[in-house]
């Protein structure tokens, strides 16, 4: 194994929210060194839920802590490195189930990792058809993002909107002293399925704060269902 990979995973059936969202909310979060990335003028944030499976940290697998869900609320950045842009993501709020999951994440990452009740639940509502629901519960409310989706997979076209919101390969975090860290996370082409229906209820001020309410009662631009692949995440680096 290669000693710069941190992680080794699978990330299943994730579902993306899109959001069209106010920039001048979102310079707080931004990481130096980074700048806002748009699609056709369009800011975006994504509200995220998807299944870890198969987790190893430097190689280990650790009981209890292989499969798990996820859900995350993040937004689009790009950094130029060198004359080159890299497209990441900056992550608000990250939620899992496990306790030790966000303390690891929190104290070697510097993400904001919280730990609640999740659950998630896979089925066939039809033939040819994908049921993928995603469901957290914070401060006493349950939260939720269901959809279902054409069983037939297709690859995102070039400069389309789904190839902007899943194929972004860095993450980038807001550190003390003004420091921003990167890392790289690697995987293959997701292959994409065709969001029939959805359903999403998540309490966004009372998860996230002030500064994303108007979320709740927002209608996303779009909702999509990416397969998924093996992953890795390497280890971070400092920039700027």
């Amino acid at each position: 194994m290669s000693a710069s990979i941190f992680l080794r995973a699978e990330w299943r059936n994730l579902v993306l929210a899109n959001y069209e969202f106010d920039p001048a909310l979102l310079t707080k979060y931004l990481p130096p060194n980074t700048e806002l990335d748009t699609f056709n003028g369009k800011h975006y944030i994504s509200l995220v839920g998807f299944l870890f499976k198969n987790t190893k940290v430097k190689g280990v697998l650790v009981p209890f802590h292989r499969t798990f869900e996820e859900i995350n609320l993040r937004f689009y950045v790009r950094h130029n490195h060198e004359g080159n842009w890299k497209r990441g993501v900056v992550f608000v709020k990250e939620i899992v189930p496990k306790k030790l999951i966000a303390l690891v994440a929190n104290k070697i990452y510097g993400e904001n990792y919280l730990a609640c009740d999740t659950r998630h639940q896979w089925s066939s509502p039809a033939p040819d058809k994908l049921g993928v629901e995603y469901m957290w519960k914070h401060k006493a409310d349950w939260n939720w993002v269901v959809v279902t989706a054409d069983e037939t997979g297709h690859f995102a076209k070039r400069r389309s909107e789904e190839e902007f919101i899943c194929e972004h390969y860095w993450g980038y975090t807001k550190g003390k002293k003004g420091i921003t860290t990167e890392y790289n996370v690697t995987h293959p082409e997701w292959r994409m399925h065709k969001v029939l229906h959805y359903d999403i209820n998540c309490s966004f001020e009372k998860e996230y704060g002030k500064d994303f309410a108007m979320l709740t009662n927002a209608k996303p631009l779009s909702v999509m269902l990416a397969e998924g692949s093996a992953i890795e995440v390497m280890n971070k680096r400092k920039i700027g």
